[in-house]
């Protein structure tokens, strides 16, 4: 993971973010009222949000870059920073993807 010392440029907006956070292990709280379907449970028997094949939360509605069960959302979703420190070091990551070991789509 990068430091948060070399930020992701620019600020991330609602209207405009690449929702690299749903790239991240969820873990579930107990409290969280997220449709099993979704879920799954990790090598490590932790409860987290299920990912497709591609890497992204399975809620995560791909078309509009949004989370699609935002108001039942996770508990640490909720608490996630949007351009918080956390954010940008995430977003820089993704912005490097050599360093993030990832493929973006580069379709057209």
């Amino acid at each position: 993971m990068t430091s948060p010392l070399r930020p992701a440029k620019g600020a991330a907006h609602c209207s405009a973010c690449e929702a690299v956070c749903c790239r991240l292990m969820v873990v579930l709280q107990p409290e969280d009222q997220v449709p099993e379907h979704l879920t799954a449970y990790s090598p490590e028997g932790l409860h987290v949000m299920a990912r497709g094949e591609d890497g992204w939360c399975v809620a995560l509605n791909s078309v509009r870059m949004n989370c699609g069960i935002y108001e039942t959302r996770p508990s640490v979703c909720r608490r996630f920073v949007m351009n918080g420190p956390y954010c940008k070091a995430i977003r820089a990551d993704y912005s490097d993807p050599v360093a993030a070991g990832i493929q973006h789509d580069t379709a057209a």
